[in-house]
């Protein structure tokens, strides 16, 4: 039965930045499917546990910092989690930041940041996770591209840099893992109401624009993306490789 394609049941799956937004629905949607969660964040994500345990599935938090945290302190990371559930079937690179200034004033350590966390956090879990992955000859990684992997942005040089790369890197592995088990996709959120796009709707004038050209004339919900996510840690997916999916209420088409 085509409906079987995707659950998640006896999977494990490490999804970033969960405490809220995008990770946390992620997060919730991945447990509905049958997956036991682990969630890496700064602090413990008390919220996003309740809710995940609520579905009766495992739970398991990981504490760093994307900001700081070494390649070796994001190996021991995922190595953690393989030792508390079991293994990692599924990573969603979900974690993210912005800075927001004009390119010719944009700080260093804003852009130092910025790649930091949305890039070289992304590539580091997704090696540890990988190797893991390759030697089972099974996994899926899901990396969280942007609307700004195929746009350039205002104001946001660094995030718009960090989201082509994204795209770029999600593509090189893909290369790399298809033929050996591992599928490496992306998704890619159009304008979706979290903190990060907070500044933006907070200016009616900039939030009237986006919405008039939104064909579906609204702002997403991260549950709207939730679908994705399942689609692309499950066995539906299973010839999907290097795939950026939009899910943007019609953005890029208009």
């Amino acid at each position: 039965m085509i409906l079987e394609k995707f659950r998640l049941d006896g999977k494990v799956a490490l999804v970033t930045g969960s405490s809220r937004g995008l990770g946390q629905g992620a997060a919730v949607a991945l447990a509905e499917a049958g997956a036991d969660v682990a969630l890496l964040d700064r602090t413990v994500p008390t919220e996003t546990v309740a809710l995940v345990e609520a579905t009766g599935r495992r739970v398991h938090t990981v504490q760093r910092d994307l900001a700081t945290a070494t390649p070796a302190e994001l190996d021991a990371a995922v190595a953690e989690v393989v030792e508390a559930l079991g293994s990692v079937d599924v990573l969603v690179n979900n974690a993210g930041t912005i800075r927001r200034a004009p390119a010719a004033e944009h700080p260093t350590e804003d852009w130092d940041t910025v790649l930091t966390v949305n890039l070289d956090a992304v590539f580091h879990l997704s090696q540890a996770a990988g190797r893991r992955m390759l030697e089972r000859g099974s996994g899926r990684i899901i990396n969280v591209a942007s609307m700004l992997s195929f746009q350039g942005g205002i104001l946001v040089p660094g995030y718009a840099a960090s989201k082509h790369a994204v795209a770029g890197l999600t593509k090189a592995l893909a290369n790399e893992w298809a033929g050996r088990g591992v599928n490496v996709n992306a998704v890619a959120p159009g304008y979706i109401a979290t903190d990060n796009t907070a500044p933006i709707r907070a200016d009616e004038a900039r939030e009237r624009t986006i919405l008039e050209r939104i064909p579906a004339g609204r702002w997403g919900m991260p549950a709207d993306l939730q679908g994705t996510f399942v689609f692309l840690a499950s066995d539906a997916s299973a010839y999907v490789h290097g795939a950026i999916v939009p899910v943007d209420g019609g953005w890029l088409v208009r």
